[in-house]
Order: structure tokens, then C-alpha cells, then sequence
């Protein structure tokens, strides 16, 4: 499965579709999530962003061993990228050491 977190933008042809970090997060908790795309600004900070996202897969793979899906960031907030992407740069070096 491929998942597409947005709340603006049209879906990918064969990605799933998901507006909130709390779906997003439901699914890669399935396992069956092979790649993700995140945007970062979803209409409504109080919900979370896609940064949320990338917290919990980096929590996740600390501290339960969970493999993550290829993770991408189409977020048009430059700020943000930079930092989704210095996580997910994180995340890569914790799985290249265990």
C-alpha cells in the first residue's frame, strides 16, 4: 500500500488517500505500508502535520524495531521539508546502525 497524506492535492493513480496524521499513522501500523508521501501543512495544526508523522515512525523504530515504508515529502513549505527531511534522515541512519 501506498499512502498520500494531504488535504489539498489530487491523489496519485494507485496511492491511498488519507487527510490526517491519526489515519496515516493507522495504516503504517498495519505493516502493509511500502511508501508514504507526506505533506506537512493539513489545514489544521491542532490535528497535527505530517511532521507528526514522521515523529511517530521515528519513535516507532527506536523503540519497537518497526520497519519503515520509503517515506517522501511533497510539502511546498520549505521550513518544514527541511525538517520532515532531517527526520527522515534520522531515521535512515538508526536502521543503517541496527
Amino acid at each position: 500500500m501506498k499512502v498520500f497524506l494531504d488535504d489539498l492535492r489530487p491523489t496519485p493513480e494507485g496511492w491511498t488517500h488519507v487527510y490526517w496524521p491519526d489515519e496515516a499513522i493507522a495504516l503504517l501500523k498495519t505493516g502493509k505500508v511500502e511508501a508514504i508521501s507526506l505533506d506537512h501543512d493539513l489545514g489544521d495544526d491542532e490535528r497535527g502535520t505530517g511532521y507528526d508523522v514522521i515523529l511517530w515512525i521515528e519513535e516507532a523504530v527506536v523503540t519497537e524495531g518497526f520497519v519503515p515504508p520509503i517515506i517522501h515529502v511533497h510539502s511546498a513549505n520549505s521550513a518544514a521539508r527541511e525538517r520532515m527531511e532531517s527526520g527522515i534522515e534520522a531515521i535512515k541512519r538508526w536502521v543503517d546502525k541496527h
